[in-house]
């Protein structure tokens, strides 16, 4: 039994357990069919257990769900038992931020959208360092070190062999806001240069004329699964973290990526005001 399932175990059992609801099976008449405890089906769905991907699969039989590509997805977030290099954070930061870290790592695409900072992935050491000492919740030396290696670290699925295709989305403002001071910032945006001409890496910009737009003041990272039931939101907010995959949620944030594409410079004009925000520092 786990005491502290991680994110991604949560999932596997939230999933399970919608694939149960679609049947009309409540959890006692699921373990019949299955053959185990009430309480094994309830401590699956509650990533409190572990469950194999034989297991999956025969759920999915029970369940009558003929989403082979679903159930593909769901046996193989079962076979990965490796410890992550977040588990070394375990008990020194908050649980939601290595929960970040292991949804990147086993992403298919990523995509970001924000407006007043630089994505985290694209962050510079400098940049990222003057970001935790401005927390609203001051933060101690070491403290800030713990998470500044923790965000350098988790850039890595833009350097790994077969590295992550990403798509970020920053507004104009958060080019020109020199955080860190002008040479901090300069260093940023010739990052944002140089990671953009990654051929996995795509960089657009939304600048101040185009005004109000759809999700304007938020910021968003989707994380793409092996299939759009798997997908994941995570939204920065006030008291933390948070992580949305209902249906509807991942419906409609899809559609706002979307429009905000639908209105943002393209990756060259991008590079263009990239150019001009420096010249001007």
């Amino acid at each position: 039994m786990r005491s502290n399932p991680t994110g991604r175990q949560l999932r596997l059992g939230t999933e399970l357990r919608k694939l149960r609801e679609r049947a009309g099976l409540t959890a006692a008449e699921a373990s019949q069919l299955l053959g185990v405890k009430p309480n094994q089906i309830s401590n699956m769905e509650a990533g409190r257990a572990g469950v194999s991907a034989e297991r999956v699969r025969t759920m999915a039989c029970t369940y009558e769900c003929s989403d082979t590509a679903h159930i593909k997805a769901l046996a193989g977030m079962t076979g990965d038992r490796r410890r992550g290099w977040w588990e070394e954070y375990r008990e020194i930061l908050p649980a939601p931020l290595l929960d970040l870290a292991e949804l990147e790592h086993h992403a298919q695409s990523l995509r970001d959208a924000t407006t007043a900072r630089i994505p985290g992935l694209l962050q510079t050491r400098e940049y990222a360092l003057e970001i935790f000492r401005q927390a609203v919740t001051e933060l101690s030396p070491p403290d800030i070190e713990h998470r500044l290696s923790f965000r350098i670290k988790r850039q890595a699925v833009l350097y790994r062999a077969e590295p992550t295709p990403y798509k970020a989305i920053v507004h104009e403002a958060a080019l020109r806001m020199k955080v860190g001071g002008t040479a901090v910032a300069r260093q940023q945006l010739q990052h944002l240069l140089d990671m953009s001409d990654r051929d996995h890496i795509t960089l657009r910009a939304l600048t101040f004329d185009v005004g109000a737009y759809p999700g304007s003041g938020q910021s968003i990272f989707y994380a793409h699964g092996p299939v759009a039931q798997l997908d994941t939101v995570q939204l920065d907010q006030a008291h933390g973290v948070a992580f949305l995959d209902a249906e509807a949620q991942l419906h409609k944030y899809r559609t706002l990526f979307k429009r905000i594409e639908g209105v943002a410079l393209s990756p060259p004009e991008t590079r263009s005001l990239i150019h001009s925000v420096m010249r001007n520092l």
